[in-house]
C-alpha cells in the first residue's frame, strides 16, 4: 500500500489522555473524543446532544427504558424537563410509577444489593431492583393517594382517555418535584407504549375490579398525538436510554406517517443512544442506527452514535457536560 493509499486511513492520532487538562466534565468528554472504544462515543454523544437541543426547530424525544427512577436517574430527567432540552417522553411504565411512588414516600428506594436471600426479601415484602430495594408498603401508599386523586379528579367512573391525558392530569394533581408533575407543568407529554407492563396498570385494574372504575385509555390516540407532534417540527433527534418498546414506539412513528399520509419518509435527524444491547442475536433493541435507517425511522444523512455503556454511567456524565456546555450550570 502506497503512503498516499496509507493517508486515506491514517488521518488523525490518538491523543492521549491528560488528565491534567481536565477541569470540568465537558473537558472530560472533550478530551474522550480523541480517544478510543466507548470514551470517544460519549465525547462524540456530547455534540450530537448539544446539536439537538441547541435549536427550537429540533424535537427531542427522550425514550427511557427500564426502570432507571429507582437507579436515582429521576431528579436528572426533571433537570432536562425543566430547562426545556426535550420535548417528549416515551417510557416503560415502570419509571413512570416509581416516580410516583417517590412522590408519596419521600423517596420510596433504598440501597441494596445483590448479594441477598430474595426469598428472605420476599418474606418481608420487600421487592428488588438488582441492588436497589423497595419495599411493598411504599407501592401501596403511591396506591392510595393514586385513588384520592382519581376520586377527587374525576366525578364519572369511566375515564375515557388517551394515556398521555391520564399521565398530565395525574401530574397536574401532584405538588411534589418529580418527572409526572414537572413534565404537566412545562407540557412535555409522557407516552407509554405497553402501558399494561406496570404496576399503575395494575393499580388501575385494581380500582376498576374494587371501586366499580371503567378505564378506557385509547393507545392508538397516543400514536396519532405523537403523529401531530412530529408534523408540526421541522427536524427531530432521540435520545435512547437502553431499547425495548418505548425506543421502537418512537422509532415507528415515521413509518406510519408514510403509510398514512402517502408521504415521503423523513425520519430521525439525530440520535444520541446509551445501551448495552448487542446487534448479532436479531433483538430488536440491539438493531443499529443504520439498520433502521433502512426502514425509514432516520433519514439518511442522520447523525448518530450509539454508547455501549451502563445508562447510569454514561447518562449522569452525558448531562452534567451537556448542562456545562449550555452554561446551565
Amino acid at each position: 500500500m502506497s503512503n498516499k493509499q496509507q493517508d486515506h486511513f491514517l488521518f488523525k492520532k490518538i491523543t492521549p489522555f491528560n488528565v491534567y487538562k481536565v477541569k470540568t466534565i465537558e473537558d472530560l468528554l472533550n478530551s474522550l473524543k480523541n480517544c478510543g472504544f466507548q470514551g470517544r462515543n460519549l465525547g462524540k454523544a456530547l455534540d450530537v446532544l448539544y446539536t439537538m437541543v441547541s435549536s427550537e426547530k429540533i424535537l427531542t424525544v427522550l425514550t427511557l427504558s427500564g426502570a432507571m427512577v429507582p437507579a436515582g436517574m429521576g431528579d436528572l430527567i426533571c433537570a432536562l424537563i425543566e430547562h426545556k432540552l426535550i420535548d417528549v417522553i416515551v417510557s416503560t411504565g415502570a419509571n413512570i410509577i416509581h416516580d410516583i411512588v417517590d412522590v408519596f414516600s419521600n423517596v420510596g428506594h433504598y440501597m441494596g444489593s445483590p448479594n441477598v436471600d430474595d426469598n428472605e426479601l420476599f418474606q418481608h415484602r420487600i421487592n428488588r431492583i438488582y441492588d436497589v430495594f423497595l419495599p411493598e408498603e411504599n407501592y401501596k401508599k403511591a396506591e392510595n393517594e393514586l385513588l384520592k386523586i382519581i376520586k377527587n379528579v374525576f366525578k364519572e367512573k369511566t375515564i375515557d382517555l388517551a394515556p398521555s391525558e391520564f399521565l398530565r392530569i395525574l401530574g397536574e394533581n401532584i405538588h411534589t418535584r418529580s418527572i409526572i408533575s414537572i413534565a404537566a407543568k412545562y407540557k412535555v407529554p409522557i407516552f407509554i407504549p405497553a402501558f399494561s407492563d406496570s404496576e399503575l396498570a395494575l393499580d388501575l385494574i385494581k380500582f376498576s375490579v374494587r371501586e366499580g372504575y371503567s378505564f378506557k385509555l385509547d393507545i392508538f390516540r397516543d400514536v396519532l398525538k405523537f403523529a401531530e407532534i412530529i408534523k408540526s417540527y421541522e427536524e427531530y433527534g432521540t435520545l435512547i436510554v437502553g431499547g425495548g418498546v418505548p425506543r421502537n414506539w418512537a422509532q415507528q412513528i415515521f413509518p406510519l406517517l408514510d403509510q398514512i399520509e402517502d408521504m415521503e419518509t423523513i425520519g430521525y435527524n439525530y440520535s444520541v443512544r446509551i445501551h448495552t444491547a448487542t446487534e448479532y442475536d436479531g433483538g430488536l433493541s440491539g438493531c443499529t442506527i443504520s439498520e433502521s435507517k433502512s426502514w425509514g425511522k432516520y433519514s439518511l444523512e442522520s447523525k448518530y452514535v450509539s454508547v455501549w455503556c451502563d445508562a447510569t454511567i454514561a447518562l449522569p456524565i452525558l448531562v452534567s457536560a451537556l448542562f456545562q456546555k449550555l452554561k446551565i450550570i
